[in-house]
């Protein structure tokens, strides 16, 4: 696919999330999409910085991924992507197949905090987006597996400030990391570590 194919199946792909989501109530079956700026924000940071050893964690239907996969790929990188949903792992498989960006990616199914006690590092970056109950086990997991030059990335900071209050204490814990958050979706919180 070209950069406008893989644009325009993005935009396409969200689009569908969006309507799925509409008409479920049903939380589990929600597609929960990233929003498409903080989406592409997240494409130009890791493309511009050369990320190559990426860990998502919340892989949904595989929007975020490709967008991460899409970056990964200019640098011959890889996107490790970890979601407990095994319908959503089949959807992340065909549409990453279609995006063709599926090489880059790593989908792993299963609980995340468990599959991120056995990933080997160095991980450059690593997005959070899934229950963010488990993000300040799985922080101090990663720990030992992060790059010396890394960005740590979690979603959702201002739409659920109380679920993610446990992820941004467990950085304040992280003194070499600089840390924001930025107004950008539902709120991104980025820390970052320099070699």
């Amino acid at each position: 696919m070209s950069n406008i194919d893989v644009r325009a199946f993005l935009e396409e792909l969200y689009t569908q999330g969006q309507a799925n989501d509409a008409h479920t109530q049903e939380r589990g079956q929600k597609m929960l999409n990233l929003e498409p700026e903080t989406a592409q924000f997240l494409h130009i940071l890791l493309r511009s910085t050369r990320r190559k050893h990426i860990l998502e964690i919340g892989t949904s239907n595989g929007y975020s991924t490709t967008w991460l996969a899409w970056a990964a790929s200019e640098q011959t990188g890889r996107v490790v992507s970890i979601d407990r949903d095994p319908h959503k792992h089949e959807l992340a498989d065909a549409n990453l197949r279609q995006a063709g960006l599926r090489e880059f990616v790593d989908l792993k199914c299963g609980n995340a905090t468990e599959i991120i006690a056995g990933l080997s590092g160095p991980l450059d970056c690593v997005f959070f987006d899934a229950d963010r109950y488990s993000a300040p086990a799985q922080v101090s997991l990663l720990l030992p597996k992060l790059a010396p030059d890394v960005f740590l990335l979690a979603d959702n900071v201002i739409s659920h400030p109380d679920e993610i209050t446990g992820y941004l204490k467990a950085l304040d814990e992280l003194p070499q990391f600089e840390k924001l958050v930025l107004p950008i979706g539902k709120g991104l919180s980025v820390a970052y570590r320099s070699a």
